[in-house]
């Protein structure tokens, strides 16, 4: 059985013949169903869960830095971020999701860091921080920084979706606003921003929603040939 899937999809079949092949296609939704490979009863609903979301964001910017940022989110879970960025001073540096995915001022256009709740600035693990505080990334001696995240409050879809907005890599190191820098609360005092990136759907991957695919009839899956 071959099912090529979109979201909330219900098929009702027509009358099934010996020896055809039944196929319905309909809103990018393809199910493909021969003789050989299932059997018919009562109706029962067939449901395919395809929740996993995944959004790539290519940081660049005016200097040498540069790199390449993946984002995964299953189901409502945290959202895991694998980044990796070369050409910066060897440290830490900064690196936040701001606000807005336009680049067409440079990194300046991204506006603030991406706050929802209308929180003060802070690290990753405290209560009170912003949605976009993802800490520090360290760079190793050949200024290269690479760092797995994950995250609660970056969701890929919904009302705070963060697909659409830009993560940023700063000059300098966060202070998560314990510095006491008059910017600690604000921006942790990281400095300027080297380079960006808006994150987009990595479409060939990306299933939006749970997946409820109706069929109404059982399907008894066996070897196909």
């Amino acid at each position: 059985m071959q099912l090529a899937m979109a979201a909330n999809a219900v098929v009702s079949p027509s009358p099934f013949q010996p020896n055809s092949i039944l196929r319905s296609s309909f809103s990018g939704v393809s199910v493909k169903l021969s003789p050989q490979s299932l059997t018919l009863s009562r109706s029962k609903p067939l449901t395919v869960l395809a929740a996993a979301k995944k959004a790539v964001a290519v940081l660049k910017g005016n200097s040498a830095v540069e790199g390449v940022a993946t984002l995964i989110q299953e189901d409502d879970g945290p959202t895991t971020v694998a980044v990796r960025i070369t050409g910066l001073t060897p440290g830490l540096h900064g690196f936040h999701l701001h606000e807005y995915g336009d680049t067409t001022n440079g990194c300046i256009s991204t506006g603030a860091h991406f706050n929802p709740k209308k929180l003060t600035h802070g690290a990753p693990e405290d209560e009170v921080r912003h949605a976009g505080d993802l800490g520090n990334i360290v760079a190793n001696a050949d200024g290269v920084a690479e760092a797995t995240i994950v995250d609660n409050q970056i969701p890929l879809s919904g009302p705070n979706s963060v697909v659409g907005r830009a993560l940023v890599v700063h000059e300098l190191e966060d202070d998560l606003g314990k510095g006491g820098h008059e910017l600690s609360l604000t921006t942790g005092n990281a400095g300027g921003r080297l380079a960006c990136g808006m994150k987009k759907y990595k479409l060939e991957q990306f299933y939006p929603f749970h997946i409820h695919l109706f069929v109404h009839f059982d399907v008894i899956a066996t070897s196909m040939r």
